[in-house]
């Protein structure tokens, strides 16, 4: 599990026993129904053996804390991220390691290409979860970035050349529609040298991307240029990896103008995302890197786009590369059952993938009368 932006700052096993058990009970309460929870409540029902009163004392702790806030002065406590974290974090503790799903790997066993397992994943944890499920293919190898020049032409095109770590040289004729200072073109590609050199292609293609999109990379004339040639020639060096999706009917229950509930406007930008897949795939590479499973809840996402939702993602293994898959659902998602979920489809898919992968090396072997 990875916390995420200021998580680090909450740390919950700094709470005594009795607060994370009150807290707990809290955050269960309050996903299950979706209304601020009382002391009042929590001692009626939390079976913690404590006065309203005294559950109340830790109530106004935990908010002092961070961890719960008040909505509204008549009503009770609503989990803040901090006490999402504190909950996944006790939830992770005390998780057994998770039964093999031997239905759920028969019916990923029926399908008969990578790419169809993966579609089916998404569906198999769509509705295990009741969320968005997803399944992202390995990315697809493509070298190292190593260096970039621009060559001027004439007064306006441009040749751009890039090469990797495997030696290999591509290049493309950029036509900019206007002159371009020579010297600015080599300040442009010394940027970029200094700044990628050595990363993964893919990631400096998703680096620029997302650096053309910020606002202030229009009021550099420069940097936007060299910036948007460099996005132009990776654009046919990288290729793309598919992502699945399925569920997306259930982000509709969460648009809501309450507390702790996706805006319609957040909606609609998780939405536009669905639609330019290559930016959701962006977003999801970002944790791709990360162990096993991840959970990141809201603020902890460093994009704004996903700060409205939680996600719970784990890798997998296809044999010689590694994917993710996972569920992006409310901050007040059912976390348990979609931990569950995700552990257990993450490892029917790997063996799925990896068995398939033995069977093909198997056959050419046994083609080319090397087995």
């Amino acid at each position: 599990m990875t916390p995420r932006s200021g998580t680090r700052n909450f740390k919950g096993n700094a709470l005594s026993a009795r607060s994370r058990s009150i807290l707990a009970g809290l955050v269960r309460q309050y996903i299950e129904e979706g209304e601020p929870v009382s002391s009042l409540w929590l001692a009626q029902h939390g079976n913690f053996g404590l006065s309203s009163a005294t559950v109340r004392t830790v109530m106004a702790e935990l908010e002092t804390q961070g961890y719960v806030c008040q909505p509204h002065t008549s009503s009770g406590r609503i989990p803040t991220d901090h006490g999402y974290r504190c909950f996944v974090d006790l939830l992770l503790e005390a998780r057994r390691d998770t039964r093999p799903a031997p239905e759920v790997e028969a019916r990923l066993r029926q399908a008969g290409t990578v790419s169809d397992v993966l579609s089916n994943v998404s569906h198999e944890l769509s509705l295990a979860s009741h969320h968005l499920g997803f399944a992202l293919m390995p990315q697809p190898t493509s070298g190292t970035f190593r260096h970039i020049e621009f060559v001027p032409l004439d007064d306006m095109k441009i040749l751009v050349i890039v090469s990797t770590d495997n030696g290999k040289i591509s290049n493309k004729i950029v036509d900019l529609g206007d002159r371009t200072d020579r010297s600015a073109l080599t300040t442009g590609a010394n940027y970029l040298n200094q700044e990628f050199a050595g990363l993964p292609l893919w990631r400096v293609r998703a680096t620029v991307v997302d650096q053309l999109r910020q606002e202030r990379m229009l009021y550099d004339q420069l940097l936007s240029r060299a910036l948007r040639l460099a996005s132009s020639t990776l654009e046919d060096m990288v290729p793309q990896n598919q992502l699945f999706l399925e569920g997306v009917e259930f982000l509709l229950d969460e648009v809501s103008d309450g507390e702790d509930r996706a805006p319609l406007s957040t909606l609609r930008a998780l939405l536009a995302m669905i639609e330019r897949k290559d930016l959701l795939v962006r977003l999801l590479n970002e944790y791709i890197d990360g162990p096993d499973l991840t959970v990141v809840i809201g603020t902890e996402h460093a994009s704004s786009e996903l700060q409205d939702f939680s996600l719970v993602t784990s890798t997998y293994f296809d044999g010689w590369r590694t994917g993710s898959i996972g569920v992006i659902g409310p901050r007040r998602m059912q976390y348990s059952r979609a931990i569950t979920a995700v552990e257990k489809v993450s490892r029917a898919v790997s063996r799925v993938l990896v068995a398939q992968a033995t069977a093909s090396n198997n056959d050419r072997r046994r083609e080319t009368g090397t087995a």
